[in-house]
């Protein structure tokens, strides 16, 4: 398309979007690939210039990883499930807040924009409470296991976010939370993205990832999009499985809760938010109500 095309497609678009809030949770390897991770936030600013407010939760399992054995303390799961001992919540809170947050702050400074970075536990944000214990399958056996200082999401606080939004600030959120006696937890941060979105009353919540959508069964061709009800049936048949369960369950409780398009793109490829957001065809799966 000729430039000029480009811009006029856009222009409905940024008019319709013009002062709603937008939820974005970066994931994926623009965690860890600083181009990538560089692209996206171009692509979040941008917005915030047109006029949008902007929400970044963000994740970190990777990191936390690769911390924790440079520190030697091997990471434990079970059954796939991270176990979060007191050293192993003390890790995830160094590198989620005082790294991975930091440094998105700081590339969002450096792209033009001010941003501002806080956990869930800032001014009780994100209140949880303990997990119980959760059956998991080891090998041919199911058993329960204590998955330690990681919580589920109670209720959400949104005054602070409103606060910084209405000041022109991009705020970016770590999936740290607090519970009602104070004590930090480890939360799911597609979990808290979601919940973020119903509590500002966001118009999208944005899931960027490492494949292009949800996927059929063989994995060739990529469903545009879904209604709400129409996942359930593709989890139980095993078409959404693995990692993408938790951003689906997000979406899916954003949309039910309010939100009215919730959206998984591949964060690998250049400025697929601006993509998704401008233009007719937008790219990636949008689920809706």
């Amino acid at each position: 398309m000729k430039r000029e095309e480009v811009l006029m497609e856009a222009l409905p678009y940024i008019q319709r979007f013009h002062g709603r809030t937008i939820v974005i949770k970066l994931g994926g390897h623009a965690m860890v690939d600083e181009e990538m991770l560089e692209n996206a936030i171009r692509d979040i600013v941008l917005l915030h210039y047109v006029g949008m407010r902007v929400v970044v939760v963000h994740g970190g399992g990777p990191e936390i990883t690769e911390k924790m054995k440079a520190l030697g303390k091997e990471p434990q799961f079970v059954g796939g499930l991270r176990v979060t001992d007191a050293d192993t919540l003390e890790i995830a809170q160094m590198v989620l807040v005082g790294k991975i947050n930091d440094g998105i702050v700081s590339v969002l400074a450096r792209c033009g924009a001010q941003g501002v970075g806080i956990s869930g536990n800032d001014g009780n944000v994100i209140i949880a409470k303990k997990i119980g214990n959760q059956r998991v399958k080891v090998g041919e056996e199911e058993q329960e296991v204590d998955l330690g200082y990681v919580g589920e999401i109670e209720k959400i606080n949104p005054e602070l976010i409103t606060t910084l939004l209405a000041n022109g600030y991009i705020t970016v959120i770590a999936p740290i939370a607090i519970d009602r006696a104070g004590r930090s937890l480890n939360i799911n941060a597609d979990t808290a993205a979601g919940e973020i979105a119903v509590a500002l009353n966001a118009f999208k919540l944005i899931n960027l990832t490492d494949v292009d959508g949800v996927m059929d069964r063989e994995r060739t061709q990529v469903y545009r999009h879904l209604r709400a009800a129409e996942t359930e049936g593709l989890m139980t048949d095993g078409t959404i499985a693995g990692g993408m369960i938790p951003k689906i369950d997000s979406c899916v409780r954003a949309v039910k809760g309010g939100v009215p398009f919730a959206h998984v793109v591949n964060g690998n490829k250049p400025h697929t938010i601006l993509l998704e957001l401008f233009t007719d065809a937008g790219v990636g799966t949008m689920i809706t109500e």
